[in-house]
């Protein structure tokens, strides 16, 4: 949808709640290297945006919190000599780091321990392992 970036399938952020900053870029560039401003800061304000319910903001928050300066998740991008590229390169940055953040918990591993016969067959092959090794050295 034009004007927004998509994170994921139901998740749309406006691109009103993004803030676009540019300047000049150090690096690859040529003659027009101290022309262009080809640098880009993406900021997106996580703590005041209305894109994601609650329960995805907390989560988000909470798992970006070392990231974040204000509530503010700021990316920068200054790999290609072209602004758009550039562009292009934050925004996809920006869905992959907020993907990951609103993902849901992976399932908790539920403990288990060997079946019986899974002990007795390691045991039985250290027995054997060190009689192999106790034969060798009586030789």
């Amino acid at each position: 949808m034009p004007g927004s970036l998509a994170i994921n399938g139901t998740l749309v952020i406006p691109e009103s709640e993004l803030s676009w900053r540019f300047s000049r870029s150090s690096g690859p560039g040529g003659q027009g290297v101290n022309t262009t401003d080809s640098r880009v800061e993406l900021s997106f304000d996580l703590a005041a945006t209305e894109a994601l319910d609650p329960a995805l903001k907390a989560r988000a928050l909470e798992r970006l919190a070392p990231r974040l300066t204000g509530g503010v998740l700021t990316i920068a991008a200054s790999e290609f000599r072209s602004q758009l590229r550039n562009r292009d390169a934050a925004e996809q940055r920006l869905a992959q780091i907020m993907r990951e953040a609103v993902a849901p918990p992976p399932k908790r591993r539920r403990p288990t321990k060997p079946s019986r016969r899974a002990v007795e067959r390691r045991i039985t092959a250290k027995k054997h392992r060190s009689d192999i090794k106790r034969l060798r050295r009586d030789l």
